[in-house]
């Protein structure tokens, strides 16, 4: 599919991502231990989101991922917001991003990937990290088309479907995306060389090889070490530019609801994920402007 944001990857200096939303806003001052997650800040602090994505902006991030992770219709409807006004607050994502780079006086091109978690993400229960939910293929899609449906129309630059944990789900978003007229990237939550649901990576990026819609393929919300070796992969599978933004290194306790851990993120990883065919790199949980700024650095500095 071409785009201007597919242009911007095959051109030009790899993107620099942003990190995570969550870590910034609760870093503000927001409780997120709601279900809805940062979700429910379009709803009811939308400003606290717009300055978030500033905040990365300013840090050297050149894409904004919205804070639609956890906006579904059902998450949404299970806290008594109906379907139109759930309808709304997706494409405010958008806006909420656009506004950030408004605001932001950057001279460079910013853009904006309206993000669609996976299946579990509304569940809320942790099982974004397995996986194999017990739904079909067709069902995962029925579940998916109508709020890519929406994020679409909002005219995001790209759709960012992120934090994949099975090869089920990856091919039912696929399926999802087509005719929508917006690229996407397609992008696993990966432990060591399998998918969270213990796929090996050769299979689940090759779904995405022959996708037209599909501009960008790699993982996110793994450990940094997992990183390099699924960026080579995904670019070996597909011969499609790779997205990578692991999270900080820490792990996800689901019972505990907390991170536990320490980072192991470092800037410096950059450039083993650049020569291994990167050209979309950030961060996600737990790595903030900071590190971003770091990454930034570290990717406009020359060679050695």
């Amino acid at each position: 599919m071409t785009s201007d944001f597919a242009h911007a990857l095959g051109s030009g200096r790899p993107l620099v991502l942003d990190g995570g939303m969550s870590n910034q806003l609760e870093s503000a001052g927001h409780d997120l231990s709601d279900g809805l997650w940062s979700a429910r800040l379009l709803a009811e602090e939308p400003e606290a989101v717009t300055g978030a994505h500033l905040a990365y902006f300013e840090a050297g991030a050149d894409v904004a991922i919205t804070a639609s992770y956890q906006a579904t219709f059902e998450g949404f409807a299970a806290r008594g917001i109906g379907r139109e006004r759930a309808a709304g607050l997706m494409a405010l994502s958008v806006e909420l991003a656009r506004e950030a780079a408004r605001r932001s006086g950057a001279a460079r091109p910013l853009w904006v990937a309206a993000s669609a978690g996976p299946y579990g993400a509304m569940l809320a229960d942790g099982s974004e990290y397995r996986g194999r939910y017990g739904l079909t293929v067709a069902e995962l899609e029925r579940f998916h088309r109508p709020r890519l449906e929406v994020l679409a129309a909002a005219r995001p630059d790209v759709l960012a479907l992120e934090t994949v944990p099975d090869t089920a789900e990856a091919a039912a978003l696929l399926r999802a995306v087509r005719g929508l007229g917006v690229p996407a990237w397609l992008s696993y939550s990966v432990a060591g060389g399998r998918t969270r649901a213990g796929q090996p990576l050769e299979e689940a990026f090759a779904l995405a090889a022959d996708a037209d819609e599909v501009v960008a393929v790699g993982v996110n919300c793994c450990a940094p070490e997992d990183a390099a070796g699924a960026v080579e992969t995904a670019a070996r599978v597909t011969g499609k530019p790779v997205v990578v933004y692991p999270n900080s290194g820490e792990a996800w306790d689901a019972e505990a609801g907390a991170w536990t851990g320490h980072s192991s993120f470092a800037a410096e990883r950059v450039r083993d994920w650049l020569a291994a065919g990167a050209r979309l790199i950030g961060g996600c949980c737990r790595v903030g402007p900071g590190a971003i700024a770091g990454m930034a650095r570290a990717l406009a500095a020359p060679a050695p």
